[in-house]
């Protein structure tokens, strides 16, 4: 199975048994009934896309922007080749639920696609996948392989007139090319850096026409959506926030893995779900999107709901859904530095604020890190992460800044202490009781 749990699952009901993936088990689930239906009925373009907007499904890999908004950009009238493309480049740390959809249930992420297409007049499309997960690639090509052979996918598909080709992409591992205009210059054989924008992908994306981008679990979502109808999906979540979601966890919990739950869930709940807090200790901090995401303390998370607007009024944001557990043997420190030297060896260089920046930001907290911290550390990397923020082409250099600014906001005290005595104020001993997460060095 996908999954460790779930609560009333959508996307991941019924993966049993290890041909889930097969179209044979999907068509047995339902599958590829919502393409056969719109495709027969002949359903107005528009009346699919209203339906993605009644379910308020927002974009499952970060940002949150609605669905079904985002597709009534692509213009309609437009001549030549459109396109839509998969996001499956997954390279948040944390994050690890879109090479699950993509093991166990490829065919929801083919037939969403297609439905998109449809809806959107686009005749080609391309699915990004990660570089790291190779046999995941190999994975989608046989769905691919699958889809074809039966008709769903191809010129004519099911005898309709409709015509969309799919293919698989594999990428290389570079995080940059998660911002999807660096996806579209990798997918055109070009170095992955983020474009200027405007114009934006909807009226010039991959090779100048107009392509809309959604991640791996918005596409998924799709045939599920069309299926049980877009109210009955909002409803499974919460208003402002449709559907259920997938939530990846880590850290200092019994049960690592991923989730489905419906948004609004409290995070208590996701929690025990999870086994609770590994050994028994206190929550002491929690990262609920991804490691771009801004820490929120163990208290104020845990009367928190998993929901985008809830987050976002603690402080953070839902993000991809990777959430990091922190428990009190755990340097913030040390788990800050991590974060910041992540992000430096991944800015692609193109924006001075980002490249100079990043470097800035780890350098300082690694001094701080190995008792070489000064008093004015701290003001100096406020000072930086504000020159960072608002300023460079993609959000990575916002990404950097964010961990910085609340962790050192939240925690201050961890920060001043390491200045002050040369020492984490968290024994090592303890942090290696901890089991490696973010541990002390020796």
């Amino acid at each position: 199975m996908a999954l460790l749990g779930a609560i009333n699952p959508v996307l991941t009901a019924g993966l049993d048994g290890d041909n889930a993936w097969r179209l044979a088990d999907y068509v047995k689930r339902g599958g590829y009934k919502a393409l056969k239906r719109i495709l027969d009925e002949k359903i107005p373009q528009e009346q699919v896309i209203a339906e993605v907007k009644t379910s308020v499904l927002r974009g499952r890999g970060g940002a949150g922007f609605p669905t079904g908004l985002k597709w009534s950009f692509m213009p309609r009238s437009f001549p030549g080749d459109k396109y839509v493309v998969c996001n499956s480049d997954e390279g948040e740390p944390g994050t690890f639920k879109d090479r699950d959809i993509l093991r166990y249930n490829p065919h929801s992420v083919i037939e969403g696609m297609a439905i998109a297409a449809y809806a959107m007049g686009a005749n080609r499309g391309y699915n990004y996948i990660h570089g790291e997960v190779w046999e995941i690639y190999q994975r989608f090509e046989e769905a691919l392989d699958e889809a074809r052979a039966a008709g769903f996918l191809g010129q004519n598909i099911l005898g309709s007139g409709f015509n969309f080709e799919l293919f698989a992409h594999h990428g290389y591992g570079a995080y940059i090319c998660g911002e999807e205009t660096a996806l579209l210059e990798s997918i055109e054989g070009k170095k992955g850096q983020p474009r200027f924008k405007p114009p934006f992908p909807a009226s010039f994306g991959l090779y100048g026409k107009p392509t809309t981008i959604n991640n791996t679990e918005t596409f998924g979502s799709i045939p599920f959506i069309l299926n049980m109808g877009g109210q009955a999906f909002l409803e499974a979540g919460k208003p402002n926030n449709g559907g259920t979601k997938l939530f990846s966890i880590s850290g200092h919990v019994n049960r690592p893995g991923n989730y489905e739950i419906p948004l609004g869930t409290p995070f208590s709940t996701l929690l025990e779900m999870a086994g609770g807090m590994r050994g028994g200790r206190k929550l002491k901090a929690c990262i609920p999107g991804g490691s771009s995401a801004p820490v929120i303390p163990g208290d104020i998370m845990m009367d928190t709901t998993m929901d985008y607007d809830s987050i976002a009024k603690a402080g953070s944001m839902l993000g991809s859904g990777a959430v990091i557990v922190m428990d009190e043997t755990t340097c913030m420190v040390r788990a800050l530095e991590r974060l910041s030297f992540f992000y430096y060896e991944e800015s692609c260089g193109q924006c001075t604020p980002c490249r100079e920046g990043t470097s800035w930001l780890y350098k300082i907290v690694h001094r701080i890190e190995n008792g070489k911290g000064r008093p004015e550390d701290l003001d100096m990397l406020n000072g930086v992460l504000n020159n960072i923020m608002g300023r460079t082409i993609c959000a990575l250099g916002d990404a950097a800044s964010l961990p910085v600014q609340s962790f050192t906001k939240h925690f201050a005290s961890e920060f001043e202490y390491h200045i002050e005595h040369k020492k984490c104020l968290v024994p090592v001993d303890v942090q290696r009781a901890g089991s490696g997460f973010f541990t002390a060095k020796a």
